[in-house]
């Protein structure tokens, strides 16, 4: 006579069976991270240190690769879109706007460009200070083995803290300069007929309107260094 086995005992000698599987599963899945981490570090040092600031987007393949270091990838890729959308929105206008300033005339020709291009760098600190400091957190907050944490950091810094290092003074500092080529302009504006301009140069009927006039070039001479950093990082050079 057949005896059937009791259920009791069917589970008892199965639950060791299903627990090894569930170890076994749980240990092949946590294998996938050195093979993820191998894979972000050679993105990381192969295509993002290779790219500037023009981050690529990571395809669904990628995030599949990278597993949840692609969440570490987005701090970066998220401060170098902000950082890149407000240089290209705020900054690179005021460069081209002073480059339209050639000659004499052209200081009162160009102020209203001049001054509208300026006035969105009032906010730009603002928002580059925030996106550095939520940046700044989310890194902090990273739990990286050594081998990767050495490679992101100097991903991080070429990316977000030397951009931000950069642009930070340099900031303000264009907006003065600006504002100084617009206070020549209103100058000469104000002069009205009395100036008169001839060969790339200008004429006034007092030495104390042209003394006035060269305080104002001289101010704006001293300030060149200013412009030249400004050049660069529109053109997307964040070097010192």
């Amino acid at each position: 006579m057949a005896v059937g086995i009791r259920s009791g005992a069917f589970s008892r000698w199965l639950a060791p069976f299903i627990a090894l599987l569930v170890v076994f599963q749980l240990t092949a899945c946590g294998d996938k991270e050195p093979e993820q981490r191998k894979a972000f570090i050679d993105y990381l040092q192969n295509t993002v240190m290779r790219s500037g600031q023009n981050l690529p987007s990571l395809s669904e393949d990628q995030k599949q690769r990278f597993g949840n270091y692609a969440n570490d990838y987005g701090i970066i890729l998220s401060f170098s879109r902000q950082m890149k959308g407000a240089v290209e929105g705020s900054f690179v206008p005021v460069v081209n706007a002073i480059g339209q300033v050639r000659t004499p005339q052209d200081y009162m020709t160009q102020r209203s460009a001049l001054q509208q291009a300026a006035s969105t760098l009032s906010m730009m600190n603002a928002q580059l200070r925030d996106s550095k400091t939520k940046a700044d957190t989310a890194m902090a907050g990273l739990k990286q083995p050594d081998d990767l944490k050495a490679v992101y950091g100097q991903v991080y810094s070429t990316v977000v803290t030397q951009p931000a290092n950069v642009l930070t003074p340099l900031v303000p500092a264009l907006q003065s300069f600006t504002q100084d080529i617009v206070s020549v302009g209103d100058f000469l504006q104000q002069q009205g007929p009395q100036v008169a301009f001839a060969n790339g140069g200008v004429q006034f009927p007092t030495q104390q309107q042209a003394t006035q006039y060269n305080t104002m070039m001289s101010n704006l001479v001293g300030k060149q260094q200013t412009l030249l950093q400004a050049q660069k990082v529109a053109q997307g050079d964040f070097s010192n």
